[in-house]
């Protein structure tokens, strides 16, 4: 019994603006700051490879003295309003109903709700009320593929099931007006706003890329270097300048042994479907595997036009890789990092 991918779909919001047109802002935001200061974090985002991004607000609101509860009711109206739009999305895709989901996981981290984005979700589609929940918060950008991985073990334990994974993220809610830190400067040159969804089944009726294989990989001693510290004023950015570092000196042991379990190397992966964690990561996987004769142009591409979104961004990578429609018995690694600090994969072969 297998378990596949049966559709992915975004959802974006309804504000956005080219990276050119974000500057002004800084000018004002950053007025009584020192010019130099001030040259170097134009830079910064000139520099991020992100040409445009999506917000749950206009740019007038984020950089704005908003409190950490206005910002955060608009991650909630907009959140629920997205992840309702890209799961009505993903059904149509699929040619699924709302009833014929017995498996929900809604994952974020851009903000707190209670009740959880997957109440919402059943009220509104009217999904089963038997229906099976699972929220995921606190995971960052590994949440994505930390679902999928979720869904499928659910669904290898339940032959004949579909569940849906829903990632709704708005990090330009996090933003700190008052915070010039680099952390804070990095994390809004390269994050944008979005929501996603993949459709899973272990219905032998349902065709799609199976999931081969899944595993999660935990680094030690690295709990500071990515995350949110809850203050006063919301969800303040945390993140260590050597994530790339770290990330590249793990790279092996991530990759590697994994595809060993399956007999496979990195040279029988057709399509590296890998998450836009920021510039400077996807030049570490270019290096690492340039040479290999393997691209991450769908990576780069989901960069460039919506930044990175955190957990929803890997499945906009996928949902690139969907619409090209792999030959039969080509296979895709999907890749994530986030918090912990942790690395998630997942094997696919279509």
């Amino acid at each position: 019994m297998s378990v596949i991918v049966k559709a992915v779909s975004k959802a974006l919001p309804e504000f956005w603006r080219a990276t050119e047109d974000i500057l002004p802002f800084l000018d004002v935001w950053l007025k009584d700051q020192d010019e130099r200061f001030i040259r170097k974090v134009k830079k910064i985002f000139e520099g991020a490879a992100v040409d445009k991004r999506y917000s749950f607000m206009s740019p007038e609101e984020v950089f704005s003295d908003l409190s950490f509860e206005e910002r955060n009711d608009i991650y909630i109206r907009e959140g629920i309003k997205l992840g309702a739009k890209c799961l009505e999305t993903a059904l149509e895709k699929a040619a699924w109903q709302p009833k014929d989901l017995d498996y929900i996981i809604t994952v974020s981290c851009t903000g707190i709700m209670i009740p959880s984005l997957d109440a919402y979700l059943i009220n509104a589609l009217k999904l089963r009320q038997d229906i099976v929940r699972l929220p995921v918060t606190e995971m960052g950008c590994a949440a994505g593929v930390s679902g999928m991985i979720y869904a499928k073990n659910f669904l290898k334990a339940n032959p004949g099931k579909r569940a849906a994974v829903i990632a709704v993220e708005s990090p330009t809610a996090t933003f700190q007006l008052n915070d010039f830190s680099m952390a804070n400067i990095v994390s809004a040159a390269i994050f944008g706003d979005g929501a996603a969804c993949v459709l899973l089944s272990s219905n032998e009726e349902d065709h799609g890329p199976e999931i081969l294989a899944e595993e999660m990989y935990h680094f030690y001693d690295a709990e500071e270097m990515m995350g949110f510290k809850l203050t006063n004023t919301g969800l303040q950015m945390v993140l260590d300048v050597e994530v790339p570092e770290t990330i590249t000196s793990h790279f092996p042991a991530i990759i590697h042994p994994f595809l060993a379990k399956n007999n496979l190397t990195i040279e029988d992966i057709d399509h590296l479907i890998f998450h836009p964690g920021g510039k400077k990561i996807i030049q570490v996987v270019e290096e690492l595997f340039g040479k290999l004769g393997k691209d991450i142009n769908e990576t780069k591409e989901v960069l460039r036009r919506y930044g990175n979104m955190s957990s929803a961004t890997v499945l906009y990578v996928l949902e690139s890789y969907m619409k090209k429609n792999p030959a039969s018995g080509e296979k895709g690694l999907m890749l994530s990092f986030g918090p912990g600090f942790s690395a998630q994969r997942i094997l696919l072969q279509w």
